[in-house]
């Protein structure tokens, strides 16, 4: 008999390097939930100046008390929104698994989590004498400790912890008072956990008006596609050319071709299977119907990416609307694309509109020119000094 093969019932899709609740997520454990939340609170102040801060926690108050109408109600509403002028409440009477938390928190650059209540990828432990048994009997939810905070100075390290953590030389060790210390070095860890960045050039178009492969046009002494690809190589880690599945042996080496998982959705199926193939990564999305882009244009772009926002673009030198085919998409914007595409849309210049983005004014607005038709194509070639 042969070798029995493995039945694998759904497809091996690249996953996303989340947590319990986002990309970047730190769990405070070892202490009371009151210095818990009033660190959090701390840190979350000297953070929120460069990125969207989360805070997670559990109140059994509310539960105990039966405070709110909401929690007393057997036959309400499974959910309540209320508008409150300066900020929105969602009140939702339902068990939420990882999924639904990663939905709600995509957004957020960082998540801070109370340890005592829930899990997070990585923790800061605080070592309190008071809550040393406590600790001991969590020591499961100690899978990688970034940093440890005293709450005495010259306090000696639990013996168990020394025992349960083979790194304990390498983690930093900080008072829990030294607040601005402790943001300093979440800081450099969410500067080291930047998405690295990818190109991917849109050039699976049919080119109906065109009348001819816009990817293959000649304008710069080899086809477009390729020099865009090539314009693309210094600022990405690795650029493919996304392409319908029958251009894919018409991809030349040493270029890398990205067959369209999603058909016949256009640009928008392009970046969507980018982040099928990729979902860690950025991507820097650009078409190939733009022979007049330059370095100057992309070296703007990405030195003002702001990770912090679901994508950075260009405003449009045509209208109010921002520029989608030249763009970085950041990984928290595939999650977005697919709820526009689950509710009837597939327009990527929409999501951007209806979403936290970074918008940039070109310097040289005409490098944004799109060449859709011959006309466009005759003016354009006699801009172009070969």
């Amino acid at each position: 008999m042969g070798a029995v093969k493995k039945h694998q019932k759904h497809t091996n899709l690249a996953k996303a390097h989340l947590g319990f609740f986002a990309r970047n997520e730190w769990a405070i454990i070892g202490t009371s939930c009151g210095n818990i939340k009033k660190v959090a609170y701390q840190l979350t102040k000297i953070l929120s100046k460069d990125y969207k801060v989360a805070y997670v926690d559990a109140d059994h108050a509310d539960e105990q008390n039966k405070v709110h109408d909401f929690h007393r109600q057997t036959a309400g509403p499974q959910m309540q929104y209320t508008h409150k002028i300066s900020h929105h409440q969602f009140s939702l009477h339902a068990h939420l698994e990882s999924y639904q938390y990663r939905y709600w928190f995509n957004e957020q650059d960082l998540v801070i989590v109370n340890g005592n209540h829930f899990k997070a990828k990585q923790q800061i432990v605080v070592i309190d004498p008071q809550k040393k048994a406590s600790l001991s009997r969590k020591l499961d939810r100690l899978t990688n400790v970034s940093l440890i905070l005293l709450m005495e100075r010259d306090q000696e390290i639990f013996d168990f912890l020394q025992e349960y953590l083979p790194n304990l030389a390498e983690i930093p060790v900080c008072s829990i008072e030294e607040t601005e210390a402790v943001g300093t070095l979440l800081r450099k860890q969410m500067e080291n956990a930047v998405p690295p960045l990818y190109g991917l050039v849109l050039a699976g178009g049919k080119s109906t008006r065109m009348g001819s492969d816009k990817g293959l046009i000649d304008y710069h002494g080899k086809p477009q596609r390729e020099y865009v690809a090539d314009l693309l190589g210094p600022y990405c880690e690795e650029v493919f050319i996304s392409c319908r599945a029958d251009q894919m042996n018409d991809i030349p080496s040493p270029y890398q071709g990205l067959s369209d998982q999603l058909i016949g959705l256009g640009p928008f199926g392009g970046i969507s299977s980018a982040f099928q193939q990729n979902p860690n990564a950025a991507w820097l999305v650009v078409a190939c119907d733009l022979p007049l882009l330059d370095e100057n244009t992309l070296a703007q772009l990405v030195k003002g990416r702001n990770v912090s926002k679901i994508a950075t673009a260009f405003n449009s030198p045509h209208n109010e609307f921002p520029e989608p085919l030249i763009t970085i998409w950041e990984p928290k914007s595939y999650p977005i694309l697919m709820q526009f595409l689950a509710q009837g849309y597939s327009c990527p210049r929409k999501v951007l509109i209806h979403s936290d983005v970074e918008l940039l004014d070109a310097d040289d607005k005409d490098r944004l020119m799109n060449v859709n038709n011959p006309a466009e194509k005759k003016q354009v070639d006699q801009l172009i000094i070969k």
